[in-house]
Formats: structure tokens, C-alpha cells, sequence
């Protein structure tokens, strides 16, 4: 870890602390307390914060502030992997930004990422889980990354958390986009006749992904009551996170920090997904800040609705029902008298071609993929209605 004294040696810095970005408030909240706390921590510099997406101050509205104060500005990403954003959105927006203001200096720390830090948080909450005597398994769930290259370095944590902890059934598995998903995995471990298994979230904040992981731990405590099953806590502010923070700080200061190159998708052929190349690279990148964007927290100007219903009417989702998806959604609504406060909007293409129709949920931030006409009475009946989620009809990755 850089020491304190050489962090204070460099004046006249300004630090972006970049987080993701939430259609929650109260995760946006959390990363803005951290920020603050960052903030008295490193006097000697100025800190401001920013959102690739969904929240705002945007990166390209912090970066220009900070340019504005300060001759060298440092974007330090608070993700747990290097993935899409900080291999090619990160750069994208410091190149925008370099041509913009010439006269200041801007570089890019790199992610948490495989830190000594990082094992230590999560060793110290998946201490405060209770413990029985007896066989253990443990099974740490990540987000999951369309990247390969931060997927491999979350497996690689999880495998020094479980050597730490003397555990050596230590698994790890998604919550969404790849494999093996948090289902698969409790079954698969379920197998190998554990008398207890614990389940610690990497995930930086709490929210809707740790409500949805409690449920599915019931769910499966029910068809597996032998087990004792417990839910160790999310990361939070832990003083192991601050240290990889500081030493990420301290690589960029100094000039010490590369981002992880050797297996980065954008560079080399990794996956099934063909993202090689400047171009290749660029349109990812503009996809998929296009398709966020149009979830960014938007200025109503009709009357507040208790719901709002968003339906993709794109070519790929109108062939596969979403016509008559839409008027069947309509009618029902109207029928049970609460069309004035439930109201159906028809969208263009939600990024979820192939995948349709797909459905979604406001304020709630929720989204529903292969809706059918079929779908519609338990959707108003459940989630319109009475706030209960439809669970078999969930995206898993979009929330």
C-alpha cells in the first residue's frame, strides 16, 4: 500500500471517484456517504464523484469540473473488476476529455479488482456469519461480467478467500449474466451433503440483488431443510476496501497503474462475444451507454402514475407477441378501473432483442423478459395489483 505520507506529497489533484450508477437511491446515497468519507480521508486533494450511468453527475460533467480546478485529474473507479466500463467507457471519456482540456493531465487508477484488502473484507464478513460444527461449504456470488477476464479474477478471489478461511468447499457463482448462476450453484454444492453452507454477497451495496438472493435462500431452504443455510453481509465500507482504494490512488500518482491488458476482450479474442478491435470496441461501448441512458432518471411532465408499464414494440419483440401483449396489458388494466394511475407505454428496441417481449416496471425498476398475452392477468393481478413480484418471468440481469 502507498503510505499516507507519499498520498500527500501530490497537491493540487483532483480525484473522480466513479461509481456504476443505481435506479436506487439509497445505493446512490451509500456511494455518495463513501465519497464524502473518502473526501475527509484525503484532504490534500479535491474529490468529486460521478456515474457511468443511471445516476448523475455523468463522468464527462465530473471530469470537466475537476479540470476546472485542479492541472491533473484521476478517475478512481470504485468497481470491484475491470470489465467493459473501465476497459473501454473509462478511456473513451478521458480521450474526449484530453482533447477538450489541453492543459490538464488526466489518468484512470484501476479497479479493486484482486487486492489483499478486498480478500480481508470478505474474509471478516464471512466471519460475522454464524457457524456450526460440522461439514461447511461456502459460496460467494458476484454479479456477474459479459467480461471473461473480470469474471476469472472474481473466481481467483473467491478461490484466496477460501484458502483464508480454511474452507476448501468454497464456490463461486452469478447472480446474472454468466455462469454457473447462484441456483445452480446451491444445488450443485447441495450434492455433496454439506451440513451447513454460508452465502457471502460480493457485492459493494446493498439492495434488490440482496433481497433476491434472501429469497432464493428460502426457496431453497425449503426443498433442502437438512441444511443450515445462512446469509453472511454484503462488503459495505469496510477498512479492507479502503486500503485497495488508497493503494489504486497510490499506482496512479505515481504513474504505476495499467489496467489489466493480458486478457482484456477488447484486445484479444477471448470469448464467443467478438469485441477485438478499435471499432468493434467503440460500438459496444456506444450500445450499450445508449441503451442505459434511456433508464437515466428523467423530469415528468404528465401526472404522477402509481405505475408505468414500458413494452418493447421493436420489430424483434412485435414478432414475437408484444402487439397483442400490449392491448391485452391495456384492456385488463382498464377492466379492473386503474388505467388513470397504470399506464402502458410502447418503447422502441430496450436492448433485449432476442430475448422479447420485454416488459418493464416503474418506479419499481423492474423488468420482465418473453412476456405473453398469457403472462398478462398474473402480471396485474401480482405486480400491478399487489406489488408481488412474477419471479418466473424476472430478467435476472437487468436488475
Amino acid at each position: 500500500m502507498a503510505p499516507q505520507s507519499t498520498i500527500s506529497d501530490r497537491d493540487r489533484t483532483a480525484i473522480v471517484l466513479l461509481g456504476h450508477g443505481s435506479r436506487e437511491r439509497q445505493a446512490n446515497s451509500d456511494f455518495e456517504a463513501l465519497a464524502v468519507e473518502l473526501g475527509a480521508r484525503w484532504r490534500q486533494h479535491r474529490l468529486l464523484h460521478a456515474y457511468v450511468e443511471l445516476a448523475a453527475p455523468s463522468l464527462a460533467q465530473a471530469l470537466s469540473r475537476a479540470a476546472a480546478i485542479a492541472p491533473r485529474v484521476i478517475v478512481l473507479p470504485f468497481f470491484l473488476f475491470a470489465a467493459g466500463h473501465i476497459k473501454n467507457d473509462l478511456p473513451l471519456e478521458l480521450f474526449r476529455a484530453r482533447a477538450q482540456f489541453g492543459n490538464v493531465e488526466f489518468f484512470a487508477a484501476n479497479a479493486l479488482g484482486v487486492h489483499p484488502g478486498m480478500v480481508g473484507a470478505a474474509l471478516d464478513r464471512l466471519n460475522s456469519a454464524p457457524v456450526r460444527t460440522g461439514r461447511r461449504a461456502i459460496v460467494v456470488v458476484g454479479r456477474g461480467s459479459s467480461d471473461p477476464d473480470a469474471n476469472g479474477d472474481f473466481v481467483k478471489l473467491v478461490r484466496l478467500l477460501g484458502e483464508a478461511a480454511g474452507v476448501p468447499w468454497t464456490f463461486p457463482a452469478f447472480i446474472g449474466i454468466t455462469d454457473p448462476r447462484f441456483d445452480d450453484a446451491l444445488e450443485f454444492v447441495a450434492r455433496s451433503r454439506p451440513d451447513e453452507i454460508t452465502v457471502l454477497p460480493y457485492f459493494l451495496f446493498a439492495g434488490r440483488l440482496i433481497m433476491q438472493l434472501k429469497d432464493k435462500l428460502a426457496q431453497f431452504g425449503k426443498r433442502h431443510s437438512w441444511i443450515s443455510i445462512s446469509l453472511a453481509p454484503h462488503l459495505g465500507a469496510h477498512t479492507g476496501l479502503f486500503r485497495a482504494l488508497e493503494d489504486r490512488l497510490g499506482e496512479a500518482l505515481f504513474g504505476d497503474s495499467r489496467l489489466p491488458c493480458d486478457n482484456c476482450q477488447y484486445r484479444v479474442p477471448i470469448s464467443a462475444v467478438n469485441n477485438v478491435g478499435g471499432l468493434r470496441a467503440l460500438l459496444w461501448s456506444v450500445r450499450h451507454t445508449l441503451t442505459h441512458n434511456q433508464a437515466m432518471p428523467h423530469t415528468h411532465a404528465h401526472r404522477t402514475m402509481r405505475k408505468h408499464v414500458l413494452v418493447c414494440g421493436n420489430a424483434d419483440c412485435a414478432s414475437r407477441g408484444s402487439v397483442m401483449l400490449i392491448s391485452t396489458l391495456r384492456r385488463q388494466i382498464a377492466q379492473a378501473g386503474r388505467d388513470r394511475d397504470i399506464r402502458v407505454t410502447v418503447t422502441g428496441c430496450m436492448g433485449r432483442c432476442g430475448e422479447g417481449p420485454t416488459v418493464a416496471v416503474y418506479p419499481d425498476g423492474i423488468w420482465y423478459r418473453g412476456v405473453k398475452a398469457d403472462d398478462v392477468t398474473e402480471l396485474v393481478e401480482e405486480h400491478l395489483m399487489h406489488d408481488r413480484l412474477v419471479p418466473r418471468l424476472i430478467d435476472g440481469i437487468m436488475q
